[in-house]
């Protein structure tokens, strides 16, 4: 099963837990650490394949759960796969829609068996099993595909949390073997990565990781974090989390994604990140920085003509455009400036990235990362000013 999808840690910080890696995919080689842009809905949104590979992405993601509602995983599998349905040449990552199902509790079943739940587009009825999403993961045809797993709320009782632990591995078995069943139909293998769950309880952490590693999945995520805990609560989970993961496999943090944060889980051992913010702030007129997060519709920026959202970024936003420009657009409704916006947001997680594994196989990652959060500031550092 590991055969295809090789990793080799190039750099270990004998001080820290920070690590840079070269992750190889059949559909090209993954450094590490690595941002991985969300596309829910087979598309990245607001961007181009082309403007993703511009930005430097080598891989993104794509929603089981709502690529399963809609256009439906054997439309796609008849398209060719994911790859060629979205024209995207990189790597792939498909969820297994199981935060999503449990995030449905209120018209959705938990059984045993799997999840029975409604859909949100039209309110017919769906199953997810294990056997299920390994089917429809393989329809999709993605390079790496997640177990299905059970996400249990950040406020959810001890017994509920020992409860998702059992479920998750005992659907990770059956995952694994209807994955080991079933055809790979594109011509390539795709590598199945377990998901560690448990809570921020340090008990259920390290039994549901130690079952999971005695399984031998290519590679590994800690799932069930940035649900509603303090994020000092996320940081310490992280920290130990990650050390009970294998040295010589990757380690993948489930949707934490603001720029503190990645910078925080790389010094703690992990390698792949995704989340939602960077294009989602962009549709809500906020920009990443490297002075902190700013918003363009702040009246501030009204006539900053001259005003690039990043003297240091090299995207094609700031490369081109004025804020004055940007705010104009975005205050008259206009698509531009949430594509330019989106644009900017995804080069600089990139280019944050980037910037830590060059800092890290150099042996400076800790000096670097604390004069990056001292410029930064906090994420609202630069959000004050009148909104219009």
């Amino acid at each position: 099963m590991n055969e295809p999808f090789t990793f080799t840690l190039e750099h270990a910080d004998d001080r820290t837990a920070v690590r840079a890696g070269t992750f190889h995919t059949p559909h090209g080689v993954i450094e590490t650490p690595v941002f991985m842009p969300v596309g829910t809905q087979a598309t990245v949104k607001s961007l181009s394949p082309l403007e993703l590979q511009q930005c430097g992405s080598p891989i993104i993601l794509a929603n089981t759960y709502h690529l399963h509602l809609r256009p439906g995983s054997e439309l796609i599998r008849d398209a060719g796969g994911l790859h060629r349905f979205e024209s995207w040449g990189g790597a792939l990552l498909t969820d297994s829609g199981g935060f999503q199902v449990f995030s449905l509790r209120d018209i959705s079943k938990i059984t045993e068996d799997g999840v029975l739940f409604k859909s949100h587009i039209d309110g017919s009825a769906h199953m997810f099993s294990p056997e299920k999403v390994m089917e429809i993961e393989h329809n999709l045809g993605a390079d790496i595909i997640m177990i299905f797993d059970e996400c249990p709320p950040a406020d959810a009782s001890p017994e509920i949390i020992v409860k998702a632990v059992e479920r998750t591995l005992r659907w990770a078995v059956r995952c694994r073997t209807a994955h080991e069943s079933l055809p790979f139909h594109f011509g390539y293998p795709q590598a199945l990565f377990g998901i560690v769950q448990g809570g921020t309880i340090r008990e259920l952490r390290e039994r549901c990781a130690r079952e999971l590693v005695a399984m031998d999945f290519p590679g590994y995520a800690l799932g069930g974090l940035a649900v509603g805990e303090k994020i000092e609560t996320t940081y310490e989970v992280v920290g130990y989390g990650a050390g009970l993961l294998p040295e010589h496999k990757p380690r993948y943090l489930m949707g934490v994604g603001k720029p503190r944060d990645i910078l925080e889980c790389i010094e703690r051992g992990i390698d792949m990140f995704d989340c939602v913010l960077p294009t989602r702030n962009a549709r809500n007129g906020s920009a990443f920085t490297s002075r902190g997060k700013i918003n363009v519709r702040n009246a501030q920026f009204t006539r900053a003509f001259d005003r690039r959202l990043d003297p240091e970024c090299t995207c094609y936003t700031c490369s081109n455009f004025g804020m004055a420009y940007i705010r104009h657009l975005y205050m008259a409704g206009e698509i531009l400036a949430i594509r330019l916006l989106t644009l900017h947001n995804i080069h600089y997680y990139m280019q944050l990235v980037k910037a830590a594994r060059r800092y890290i196989i150099d042996g400076t990652f800790s000096a670097w990362k604390a004069e990056t959060l001292s410029v930064m500031g906090s994420d609202l550092m630069v959000d004050r000013g009148t909104d219009v």
